[in-house]
């Protein structure tokens, strides 16, 4: 009986250890949270997601090869949100839908081996807006979605974070 319980006092105290994945607060200025991930490519590309609120917070999540070792707080200025939204917002699906540009499905020239790229804007009491890019989609219907894309981290003044030479394990 004496092990049960020390077992499920254990239990417990490992329960207690464990964390929810960190994320940015509600936002206290109206507009949207834009979370936006680059992801893996056959390379050294930066892998993170970054989450900026209207309100000037900001999270940067990295997975591999940034030069930040785990999530990293930043602040934005209200005219570096604004800017963010506006680069992105010729791309942005409709409210609540999801738009994939992907080999196969609406893209004819494709390079392999290049990350893919995600943007979700989400607002509290509406449906998240998602734009899943892979960026290897050469059409030049899609050039300037591919500057938008490369630009957030300019934007955003985080790419002192995503040095591609460091590797984080």
């Amino acid at each position: 009986m004496t092990t049960k319980i020390m077992i499920v006092a254990g239990l417990l105290v490992l329960a207690g250890c464990t964390s929810e994945r960190e994320g940015l607060e509600p936002p206290k200025a109206p507009g949207d949270v834009i979370r936006f991930t680059a992801g893996r490519c056959f390379g050294a590309c930066p892998t993170y997601t970054v989450q900026v609120s209207p309100d000037g917070s900001g999270l940067l999540e990295p997975e591999r090869n940034t030069s930040v070792p785990g999530a990293t707080r930043f602040t934005l200025s209200t005219a570096q949100y604004r800017r963010l939204v506006t680069t992105l917002a010729p791309h942005r699906p409709p409210t609540g839908t999801t738009r994939r540009i992907a080999h196969g499905e609406n893209c004819d020239s494709f390079a392999t081996d290049l990350p893919a790229y995600k943007v979700e804007w989400s607002r509290p009491g509406q449906d998240a807006t998602k734009l899943e890019f892979q960026s290897g989609c050469m059409d030049p219907r899609y050039g300037k979605l591919r500057v938008a894309i490369a630009s957030v981290p300019k934007i955003l003044d985080v790419e002192r974070m995503l040095n591609p030479r460091a590797v984080t394990p």
